[in-house]
């Protein structure tokens, strides 16, 4: 009799145990959840054309609080529209990067001067060699207030006197993006290549 209370003893506590192991599991995986959707919440997407995609992924990859890229293609009229319909400079579309960034260490106004820097803003749908209307500068605001800093930025840079020719930069709402086809993300980090510059 003593054995088979032991017995029914053990099995209770072994039992117990296992409940509230599942429990602290399920617990922390709510937990581990419930950070990631906070930390999810408080990121912010901005959306640059500045030229060829691979060397603007590659600048912005770089800056601490960037949390990630991704190349594509928006502001243009077809649906789903391949590289090779991107490159024919009939779409409309732009060669964008997307970036996904925490505000609370990387500010709007950091990428916009980063934006400026990586690229001619003052030539016309192209950047030196890559010539058409997806090779755009342009800045697709995704809030009124990236759209009021856009233009405040690119006034800024107009009135310093820094280029002698007018900046060309286009400002649009914020469209349909279209992520680009696999290996055109994060191509010169993928090459050991580097980032653009003017």
């Amino acid at each position: 009799m003593k054995i088979i209370i032991t017995c029914f003893i053990l099995m209770f506590l072994v039992i117990s145990g296992c409940l509230e192991s599942s429990v602290d599991k399920t617990s922390d995986s709510q937990l581990t959840a419930s950070m990631m959707s906070e930390s999810e919440a408080k990121m912010e997407k901005a959306t640059f054309g500045a030229g060829c995609f691979w060397g603007v992924e590659a600048t912005f990859r770089k800056l601490e609080g960037v949390a990630s890229t991704s190349v594509g293609y928006t502001g243009g009229e077809t649906e789903n529209p391949t590289y090779r319909e991107v490159c024919s400079d009939t779409t409309g579309h732009a060669e964008v990067v997307q970036v996904v960034f925490d505000p609370e260490k990387i500010s709007y106004d950091q990428l916009l001067e980063v934006f400026w820097t990586c690229h001619n803003p003052t030539q016309v749908n192209r950047q030196g060699p890559d010539v058409g209307r997806q090779y755009r500068s342009v800045i697709f605001f995704h809030d009124e207030k990236q759209k009021e800093l856009a233009a405040q930025s690119k006034k800024q840079l107009d009135e310093s006197g820094k280029f002698s020719q007018p900046i060309a930069t286009e400002i649009e709402p914020a469209q349909t993006y279209y992520i680009a086809e696999d290996y055109h993300q994060q191509y010169l980090e993928k090459r050991g290549l580097g980032s653009c510059q003017i």
